[in-house]
């Protein structure tokens, strides 16, 4: 494994890392605009970044139209990143213009990789290496069986020493989505399947593997991965159905952690006044016990011998969308959200679930305000997860996203 250290270049590249505040929440994600003189040059850098590694290929012109930086500063902090390795040009611009053609510039993806980890699934823990564009290089996946507790936590050791070993160039760092109510800290506050409470996961792998670690709650990295690698528009909720039911929220381009880090913990609300399943929390009629992929398949197995099957599939799936779309009808109201997605199992969540649930919020809001809303399932698949925890690392080190 290579480790940044050692040469000019991966000296460099530390230094500017080394200026990456801990700890970033509750900036944007995505650099946008000029600021004060004395925040300028970090700041600046990252918007540089930001632009290539949104659009792609620029001229060191473009960059200056798009940031609204002066030329001459575009072309200082260029030839700095170019120096750390962090863009590279790709060659002459094709398009026929007046003088000399454009030299084109873009972030060198393949200059960091970054270890990708999904904890969600209730069968295997995910892992990926990845680079900066969000391509899965290698992956490994290791069964859990029910493991929890300090099993678990060593079998989650286990899996990013398999990783490490197959790191190719210089590691930004670890990104880890984790189930349950994670804190800005990366501690793990409460995970019931993996028996976890109050578990500093972030600082024990920190000290473990040596090198920096970003740790936040599964349905948080899934809506990063929308925002970076997917189709969002604008504001965003995403709703990630598997054993449990959680969203993340992205608001003015930030992401809601809400006052003690549940923000999106919507599983365990209760849709309707008309009972409804034991939930493992205690309650009767949460939404998990409505939309859990576990349950949602039992009750589909236990359709096949209805005389109609298919009849009863449909609606299965019809009441567990509608329940969803009560769920969803007062947070898109209150929020006035134009987009949501929902990331799962798309033999559960598409045709006629997808189709009650909208209906369902819609019949439950304004329509001048709320009846363009989009309902839609991410196309990120299984990999949501591990490219959100990617997006976490390069949002936190290099400021883009």
């Amino acid at each position: 494994m290579t480790q940044p250290g050692g040469t000019g270049v991966a000296r460099s590249r530390a230094s500017f890392l080394s200026q990456r505040i801990a700890g970033s929440a509750g900036r944007p994600l995505r650099p946008n605009a000029k600021v004060l003189p004395e925040h300028a040059r970090g700041h600046n850098r990252a918007l540089v970044l930001q632009t290539l590694f949104t659009a792609g290929q620029q001229s060191r012109a473009d960059v200056a139209r798009s940031t609204g930086l002066t030329r001459v500063t575009v072309s200082d902090l260029v030839t700095e990143l170019m120096a750390e390795a962090l863009l590279v040009e790709t060659g002459q611009r094709d398009v026929p213009r007046p003088g000399k053609p454009a030299i084109l510039l873009d972030i060198d993806r393949s200059a960091f990789q970054i270890v990708g980890i999904d904890l969600s699934d209730s069968e295997v823990f995910r892992g990926a290496v990845l680079d900066l564009g969000g391509t899965i290089l290698r992956r490994v996946e290791l069964a859990i069986a029910g493991t929890v507790g300090e099993a678990a936590l060593e079998q989650l050791f286990s899996l990013i020493e398999s990783l490490l070993a197959t790191v190719t160039a210089p590691l930004l760092g670890i990104g880890v989505g984790s189930p349950g109510i994670v804190d800005l800290a990366g501690t793990v506050v409460s995970a019931p399947n993996l028996h976890w409470t109050g578990l500093p996961l972030r600082a024990e792998l920190s000290e473990r593997f040596g090198v920096p670690v970003v740790v936040a709650n599964d349905a948080n990295a899934a809506v990063l991965a929308e925002h970076s690698y997917g189709d969002a528009q604008g504001d965003l909720m995403l709703v990630r159905v598997g054993r449990g039911v959680g969203a993340g929220l992205l608001l003015g381009g930030t992401l809601l952690h809400g006052s003690r880090f549940a923000a999106g913990e919507i599983g365990h609300v209760v849709v309707g006044t008309d009972g409804g399943e034991l939930c493992s929390c205690g309650k009767h009629g949460c939404l998990e016990t409505w939309l859990a992929a576990p349950r949602l398949e039992a009750k589909l197995g236990e359709a096949k011998r209805d005389p109609d099957p298919a009849a009863s599939r449909t609606i299965i799936l019809r009441e567990a969308g509608t329940r969803l779309g009560i769920a969803l009808a007062p947070i898109v109201g209150a929020l006035n959200l134009g987009e949501v997605v929902l990331s799962g199992p798309d033999s559960l969540l598409g045709g006629s679930f997808i189709a009650a649930a909208l209906e369902t919020i819609r019949g439950r809001t304004m329509d001048r305000f709320h009846g363009g809303l989009a309902l839609r399932l991410s196309t990120l698949g299984d990999d949501i997860v591990l490219r959100g925890a990617a997006v976490m690392v390069i949002s936190s080190r290099l400021g883009v996203s």
